[in-house]
């Protein structure tokens, strides 16, 4: 992955990504230096907390890009909400990039909305395995069919790779 650019961010921008993760996912992302890392061959660009690569903007479907944790910045920060939780059988699928289907998950917060960004963890330890976009709300996540959570990033994949 090739940097195009980095900056440190403005009080402002650091003031949105840090009620944003508080609003979204119930975490406290505080440190004393954060910047933007623009990469020239990926769809998503890098916050660096305190130098971790913790935070990335996704485009929404809208095309906004709206900021969520990484893979590394969700095992830092254990995010409360917005979680979807998935077994054992799941947990190699996940890793390489699969979209979630309903058998693999026991577990999703019921206040996921459809097209709201989710951590992908698995039950044994809770460690996030991959972040995704929410097919459906979290009611109707645990069933018997169907894909309910389209891959975004995942353990392993370039960006969880990235190193600065």
């Amino acid at each position: 992955m090739e940097i195009s650019s980095r900056h440190h961010l403005r009080s402002d921008e650091v003031s949105a990504i840090e009620d944003a993760m508080a609003d979204q996912l119930g975490v406290e992302v505080d440190g004393d230096s954060y910047e933007l890392v623009e990469l020239a061959d990926s769809e998503f660009d890098l916050v660096l907390v305190d130098g971790e690569p913790d935070v990335l903007y996704v485009e929404d479907e809208a095309g906004e890009a709206e900021p969520f944790l990484t893979v590394r910045g969700a095992n830092r920060f254990e995010p409360e909400t917005h979680v979807v939780t998935v077994d054992a059988g799941a947990v190699s699928f996940v890793s390489d990039g699969a979209d979630v289907m309903r058998p693999g998950i026991v577990e999703a917060d019921e206040s996921i909305e459809e097209g709201d960004l989710v951590a992908i963890a698995e039950e044994s330890h809770g460690k996030v395995l991959g972040i995704g976009r929410a097919m459906v709300g979290g009611e109707d996540m645990v069933g018997d069919s169907g894909k309910v959570v389209k891959s975004v990033h995942h353990v392993g994949d370039d960006l969880y790779q990235f190193v600065v």
